[in-house]
């Protein structure tokens, strides 16, 4: 299961910097998105995956017992979502306010204005 998740962060990181080098700013907005999730992939799975354990420690012991899953990366990919949705949600209000402004989404075009 890792190899496999290896070979998609792999694609998902290819095709986030193929998307930044592309001239329109909404390819750039999704570039980014991409690198972002394949981060927080790449946090998820170097944890390492554990399936059916839980991150809590059952009732009357004092330490985990067995296999557990480590609750620091999940913690750290959620909280990393949650403000990559805030960086999201600004990029496409600044493109959105760019595209009044120059009337394009065309990189090129950002070089041209006052």
């Amino acid at each position: 299961m890792e190899y496999l998740l290896a070979i998609i962060i792999g694609l998902m990181f290819a095709c986030g910097v193929y998307s930044l080098l592309r001239r329109s700013l909404f390819k750039f907005i999704i570039g980014v998105v991409l690198i972002s999730q394949a981060v927080n992939l790449l946090v998820f799975t170097s944890a390492g995956l554990t399936r059916g354990e839980a991150a809590l420690i059952p009732n009357g012991q004092q330490t985990f017992s067995g296999s557990y899953a480590d609750p620091l990366p999940q913690a750290l990919v959620l909280t990393a979502i949650v403000i990559g949705f805030g960086l999201i949600a600004f990029c496409l209000a600044l493109t959105h306010r760019a595209y009044k402004a120059v009337g394009s989404d065309d990189l090129e075009a950002f070089r041209r204005t006052e």
